[in-house]
């Protein structure tokens, strides 16, 4: 039997033509579906780590934007998600620290985040569909959290009499909708002008660790720093004194102390009277047990020459006996958290009259 006949069948039965066809047809299929069942190219491994960005100062709408959760996809394999808003007074703005979770590709010794590694001092941009911001690295690492933490501190300011009133244990410093700081415990003390007084406050800090030490903001928790606690009523620039207690330095004491005021006017020294006290924070701090008044001494020339010692028709030598609520501490003794020994000067507020004098015993 002929291959193909005259009619170009083949084998006599199937036309070539229409053998070519379905030849072709199959071989197509075939080549469809190996395309279609190859395996798809692997994309690179994706890796994770965590950053703190510094974002700096920030006006309030922004803060109340910033949440937790907020996320940003820079590029199609990279994605930054907030986890982690650490925010604190700043002068008279507000400084915001957060701590993001960066996914990108795997690369040797960490990720490959927008197309380069999360180095510190890199800026990162984080744009959502309410805001857009940037903060700088300032440190890499993995870590769920933010390390914060709430750490003691006794801060000290002078300010006015008006906005010392205004203290009050139990204060919180809010910003953003989140407590940064709260007053724990306040003294308010006398000074040589009526017109200002001595804050002393236990306050709890939110704070941060960066480098070791604990920050609240860009501040350094340590002694000689100043932070800044403001409300609706007051602003309150608190050099540290302390670090990890509410408590000034020492243990609560009371001596008895003579003071003296010289050369004060007559009726000055007649309002100077026995059980006139000063309080603060519910406490007696100063309490007047005896006084005694005597003339100046002037040295006179008279006009013969001689030279007489003759008491002042109107200014007064004032020594007061007082027992005062002190500190006792390894260096000696505090009032109002001033050394106190003979020589220096203490401030009583008694009320009517504030005094001036100056330490000549103590215990006596």
């Amino acid at each position: 039997m002929e291959l193909i006949d005259d009619d170009g069948n083949l084998f006599g039965i199937v036309n070539v033509v229409d053998t070519l066809v379905v030849l072709l047809v199959l071989a197509v299929v075939v080549a469809g579906v190996a395309f279609v069942l190859q395996p798809e190219p692997e994309g690179p491994d994706i890796g994770t780590t965590h950053v703190t960005l510094d974002l700096g100062t920030q006006p309030d709408y922004l803060i109340d934007a910033i949440n937790e959760g907020d996320t940003y996809n820079p590029t199609e394999q990279s994605q930054i998600t907030i986890t982690d808003v650490h925010i604190t007074p700043q002068e008279n703005q507000t400084q915001v620290i957060i701590r993001a979770e960066l996914r990108g590709p795997a690369s040797r010794g960490g990720i490959e985040y927008a197309n380069a590694p999360p180095r510190l001092g890199r800026t990162l941009d984080i744009a959502t569909s309410t805001y857009q911001i940037d903060g700088r690295i300032r440190a890499v690492g993995r870590g769920d959290s933010l390390s914060t933490k709430q750490t003691n501190v006794v801060l000290s300011d002078t300010m006015s009499a008006a906005n010392a009133e205004e203290v009050t244990k139990g204060d919180e410093i809010r910003l953003g909708g989140r407590t940064v700081a709260a007053i724990e415990n306040v003294t308010v003390y006398a000074t040589a002008d009526p017109n200002q007084r001595r804050v002393v406050v236990g306050a709890t800090l939110e704070t941060y660790m960066h480098s070791g030490g604990s920050r609240f903001g860009n501040t350094p928790v340590r002694s000689g720093q100043t932070v800044t606690l403001s409300t609706d009523m007051y602003t309150f620039n608190g050099q540290i004194e302390r670090v990890g207690t509410l408590e000034s330095r020492g243990s609560a004491t009371k001596q008895t102390v003579t003071l003296q005021l010289y050369d004060v006017r007559d009726n000055f020294a007649d309002a100077i009277q026995p059980g006139m006290t000063e309080r603060s924070g519910g406490e007696t701090v100063a309490r007047i047990i005896d006084v005694e008044t005597e003339p100046s001494i002037i040295i006179a020339t008279a006009e013969n020459g001689s030279v007489n010692v003759v008491d002042h028709p109107y200014n007064r030598t004032v020594t007061i006996t007082a027992d005062l609520r002190l500190r006792q501490t390894t260096t000696g003794l505090m009032f109002k958290g001033q050394s106190l020994r003979q020589g220096s000067t203490v401030v009583i507020d008694l009320g009517t009259i504030i005094v001036e004098a100056t330490v000549v015993n103590i215990g006596g």
